[in-house]
């Protein structure tokens, strides 16, 4: 039983590091734009992000872990990608935000084939986390096709 639970941790734990990562980088987005078009609904991904972040700490928690308190390597490369995103324009940086969810919809995915997943975790996955940043994706395709 200790495998399956250090498995399940470690799993929340990625799947938090996405979140955490993808908050880091909404937010650095969000400090470069003023009232362009499309930056109420990037600020409402950033929060749902931050509230998804949250739920999955309470969650790695309830199952007797330790949240991660950092993005690790994947943040990282968001940073890096989003930065030099920067530099470019507009178009670039909602590129970089898109891929950014598109890797999140395969953690989520990649955690749901796993079927190691609790009722209450893959309940969540399924009903919230997957449809939100699919839902992201087609966000930041309109926006995109807007540039």
């Amino acid at each position: 039983m200790a495998t399956a639970t250090s498995h399940l941790i470690d799993t929340l734990n990625s799947l938090l590091r996405g979140e955490l990562s993808a908050t880091e980088t909404y937010q650095q987005g969000l400090e470069k734009v003023g009232d362009e078009p499309g930056v109420e609904d990037v600020r409402r991904i950033h929060r749902e992000h931050r509230a998804a972040a949250n739920e999955l700490r309470k969650l790695v928690h309830a199952h007797g872990g330790q949240p991660d308190q950092d993005s690790g390597a994947w943040g990282m490369f968001a940073k890096t990608v989003e930065g030099s995103a920067k530099l470019f324009g507009n178009k670039a940086a909602l590129k970089a935000l898109k891929e950014g969810e598109e890797h999140g919809v395969k953690l989520y995915e990649d955690a749901l084939e796993d079927g190691e997943l609790p009722g209450d975790v893959a309940s969540y996955v399924r009903g919230t986390l997957l449809p939100q940043t699919r839902e992201h994706i087609g966000v930041l395709d309109r926006l995109l096709e807007s540039v």
